[in-house]
């Protein structure tokens, strides 16, 4: 896809906001200005033999401390997900997400603006896919998101605050969200792209979360990271563009990105939105689904079927 370098600016700022940006509308007190804080952790412990597992945590206590003026606290785990569900970290129903998002103060008219402490903005990229899959375009991602603002000295609060309740209308798009079926059925197909978000391990297999370990058969390793600069900044659509180049990621076919709880991948997602690509799919299960299911088929490093 070749787009203008104006072309791939607006993209950028459709999808992002830089921490200049979001202090003058903090100080201008835009009204419909609703800044939501998603910080969070996936603590990890991996055996000798590899078997890793891992603890989904929010970080509200964090947030209690200090956050940016304004910012309402969300917990990625709890608040957007749909704890019922057997599979961690699956995306809630439109009910609930109508319910905690107007409660919050967030409607459909907001300019959401997202932000998180990781090194590559998973949770609130993940929140943006949440809206993006529930119809809403309005939300940007804080670039380079806590570490940024905190470094740059921008002020900060413990206040909490409280806003009217708001009216937030979800409108389900499908094409966000695949299933384990629909991800099985496309394997090998020439007219999707599979994507693995996770870290070299747990691609080749080496590094176990689950019953079994590996990747998804014809799956790209392409983790999350590869579209971060060391400071948490996104990389320039330019370089994002030539690491999608390399890795054969076609913006004429749909790209479903994986992880192990549908959260890395939405870095990807997001990192390709940002270059215009506009068939994109999160298989939310990801691993934490597919490891389960001994009748889909998983390959190692050696790209052997297990």
């Amino acid at each position: 896809m070749e787009l203008s370098k104006n072309d791939l600016a607006e993209l950028r700022s459709k999808h992002l906001i830089e921490t200049e940006e979001l202090q003058k509308l903090i100080d201008s007190n835009l009204q419909n200005l609703r800044i939501v804080d998603l910080r969070g952790f996936v603590r990890t412990h991996t055996e000798p033999d590899g078997f890793q597992t891992a603890i989904y945590s929010g970080a509200e206590e964090e947030y209690a401390v200090s956050h940016i003026p304004g910012a309402v606290y969300l917990d990625w785990t709890k608040d957007i997900v749909d704890t019922l569900d057997p599979v961690p970290a699956q995306l809630a129903g439109p009910e609930k997400i109508a319910q905690v998002l107007g409660k919050a103060g967030i409607g459909d008219d907001s300019l959401i603006v997202a932000y998180d402490a990781h090194t590559a903005s998973q949770f609130a990229t993940r929140f943006w896919w949440a809206l993006r899959a529930y119809g809403n375009t309005n939300v940007r991602v804080l670039d380079g998101g806590w570490q940024k603002w905190s470094r740059e000295a921008r002020p900060v609060t413990p206040e909490i605050p409280t806003y009217p309740e708001n009216l937030f209308n979800p409108k389900l798009d499908k094409s966000w969200k695949a299933s384990a079926e629909d991800v099985y059925r496309l394997i090998g197909s020439s007219e999707h792209i599979l994507i693995d978000a996770r870290d070299e391990g747990q691609y080749s297999g080496s590094i176990r979360r689950g019953l079994r370990g590996g990747h998804i058969p014809g799956a790209k390793h392409l983790p999350r990271e590869a579209f971060f600069e060391a400071d948490g900044c996104f990389k320039s659509a330019q370089d994002i563009a030539r690491i999608t180049d390399a890795s054969d990621v076609d913006s004429n076919k749909t790209t479903i990105a994986y992880c192990n709880g549908g959260v890395a991948a939405t870095s990807i997602l997001f990192a390709l939105s940002m270059l215009g690509y506009n068939r994109l799919t999160n298989y939310d299960g990801s691993w934490n689904e597919w490891n389960l299911m001994e009748a889909y088929p998983v390959e190692n490093g050696d790209l052997r079927a297990q």
